[in-house]
């Protein structure tokens, strides 16, 4: 539940709407969950007023979290996002088991990957810190990741997000676009697919073009 609460309490600390919620773990067994909250809005870059000048606006930088767990396993870790992503009346929960990038074969892309699925932006945003900069365990995560590898999950809130009212609709979403019962779905065994999607939602109502 404190994945949860702690996505609620930013939402309303915040005033946005969230655009996703994207977290990531290294492939060991009692390492800390990393969690990042996707904004949708802009702010100036800058105070300073120019006269006939418009000055851009840029995208409201991502909060980043650290979740210590305890995670005996990599089970325990999507537990808590399942029943996040749910209560949170998301449709889906997408896993992505992504390899050790210090690896031979392994490409740039795929270090360029891992470098932002641990909240490290400076090839995106070279002004700006480090996204998870705050965060006591990033780097040395990263590293770990990159001779281990890495799951990462990633879902878009109705609850305080943009996707109420987008869709065919929900039949097991409340009337503030979450749901209060417990999650259903139960985290997959370990191994299988690179990518998984776990379906959340579901409809009862017929859809008429």
């Amino acid at each position: 539940m404190h994945i949860f609460d702690t996505v609620s309490a930013q939402v309303s600390a915040m005033g946005l709407p969230l655009l996703a919620v994207s977290a990531t773990r290294v492939n060991l067994p009692d390492t800390p969950l990393l969690l990042f909250l996707h904004w949708h809005g802009f702010r100036r870059a800058t105070p300073l007023q120019l006269d006939g000048v418009e000055l851009p606006a840029r995208p409201i930088p991502s909060s980043a979290f650290q979740f210590d767990g305890p995670w005996p396993t990599r089970a325990a870790a999507e537990e808590a996002l399942l029943d996040a992503a749910w209560r949170l009346g998301a449709w889906s929960l997408e896993r992505l088991q992504q390899r050790a990038c210090n690896t031979p074969g392994a490409s740039a892309s795929e270090a360029y990957a891992c470098r932002q699925a641990f909240g490290d932006n400076a090839a995106d945003y070279p002004d700006e810190p480090v996204l998870a900069s705050e965060l006591p365990d990033r780097e040395q995560l990263m590293g770990l990741a990159a001779r281990k590898g890495y799951s990462r999950w990633l879902f878009q809130p109705v609850k305080g997000g943009l996707w109420a009212g987008i869709g065919p609709g929900d039949d097991s979403l409340e009337a503030d676009g979450g749901r209060q019962s417990d999650c259903p779905v139960r985290p997959a065994p370990a191994g299988g697919d690179a990518r998984l999607v776990y379906q959340l939602g579901h409809i009862r109502h017929l859809i008429l073009p």
